[in-house]
């Protein structure tokens, strides 16, 4: 006897990086020497000063019940100095600051909370694919925006108007951009939050990657009026190296930080004790450690783009990010050439188009590979 799935799972596949990277691994355990240039998986360790942090705190006896859902005050006090010190945000810590276990888990929250069935949601394309699974899952229509290179990967505000927005609740943004490495500017930012008051719409960004390779982070919540409509994303994860951990945080104004509330707190029983001691001991290192981080991602970006000169893409030397967003050659497909390189030169590098249709002419590279590997990447394709 088989009982059947979900009706909510009829439009949404599994996660293209859970499927392929079984896929390598089937190659690997085949013999095949493949190098993964696909996942923004840190490969660097967390400072040091966080690794003692959490070790202190799993020597403590005390500290191994359940924790509030809300998270440790004292940590939420570290995020509220960290916006303040890093983009002039003022939050308070008692209301507007939740901690998540990883920004990923705060997607669904915030979706859960504010997503009636029959609701639709702009997503950008290209953009990150849970946003659009995680709105098919519960019953809501994703609604895709283009970003296009012509436009910097910027929203068009005009082609927006053109579009039915009567039943648009969420709109996604994500800057720095992921796959494109694209900053937003205040000019962007404030465009966005009139368009969003103008149609009675949640701006919720997803700021993950402020911190590398960009000398100017921002947060949508630096505009004037941006916690009307706005909420944030952010987390450690790629900022200090501490993607297995699972801690992020949800920024913005406390009514929408209470909705959220009501939805993790059903999900969860609070981030243990010695992570969100880790978390502190982050947020409190000086910005020495973003220097020390991109010295290391600056050399391997550049042995990045020697890679796609001999693939002759082309890419743009400003964008930021953990990744580079490279056009392939047009006579080539996305799939097709991260298929080649797999199966010919046992490299995999993801394609664009796993972002949505406007990936058709990309792939990405990411930079969570050290130089010697990079290298041996450069050897394969002379």
């Amino acid at each position: 006897m088989i009982i059947n799935k979900a009706n909510r799972l009829n439009h949404v596949k599994e996660y293209y990086f859970s499927t392929k990277l079984n896929e390598i691994r089937t190659l690997v355990a085949n013999g095949k020497p493949i190098i993964n240039l696909g996942i923004g998986s840190p490969d660097l360790s967390p400072p040091k000063t966080v690794i003692m942090a959490i070790s202190k705190a799993v020597a403590d006896e005390k500290k191994h019940s359940y924790q509030s859902y809300q998270g440790l005050p004292e940590f939420r006090k570290s995020v509220a100095t960290f916006y303040k010190q890093n983009y002039d945000v003022n939050l308070n810590p008692q209301n507007e600051i939740l901690p998540l276990m990883g920004s990923k888990e705060g997607i669904m929250h915030i979706s859960m909370a504010f997503l009636n069935q029959g609701d639709e949601v702009l997503i950008p394309n290209p953009g990150y694919i849970t946003y659009a699974s995680v709105t098919k899952m519960l019953g809501a229509k994703p609604v895709f925006y283009n970003l296009l290179e012509k436009n910097n990967w910027y929203p068009n505000f005009e082609e927006l108007e053109k579009k039915d927005l009567s039943k648009v609740k969420i709109m996604w943004l994500n800057y720095p951009n992921m796959p494109t490495g694209a900053i937003a500017t205040e000019k962007i930012f404030k465009k966005l939050i009139s368009f969003a008051k103008k149609h009675q719409i949640l701006l919720v960004n997803d700021n993950p990657y402020s911190f590398v390779l960009n000398h100017k982070p921002m947060s949508i919540l630096q505009i004037d009026g941006a916690k009307e409509v706005a909420l944030e994303l952010n987390s450690l994860s790629k900022t200090f190296n501490m993607a297995g951990w699972r801690v992020g945080m949800l920024l913005g104004k406390a009514a929408y930080i209470k909705a959220v509330l009501q939805v993790k707190s059903n999900m969860d029983s609070g981030m243990f004790y010695g992570i969100q001691k880790g978390a502190i001991a982050a947020l409190e290192i000086s910005n020495g450690w973003f220097d020390k981080m991109n010295k290391v991602y600056k050399k391997r970006r550049a042995i990045v783009w020697q890679i796609l000169d001999k693939l002759d893409c082309k890419y743009d030397k400003k964008a930021v990010g953990l990744f580079v967003w490279a056009k392939i050659p047009k006579d080539k497909k996305a799939e097709e050439l991260s298929d080649e390189l797999l199966y010919k030169k046992n490299i995999f590098i993801t394609p664009g188009t796993i972002f949505g249709t406007n990936g058709e002419n990309y792939i990405r590279v990411s930079l969570c590979v050290n130089e010697e590997v990079l290298k041996e990447v450069l050897l394969r394709l002379a």
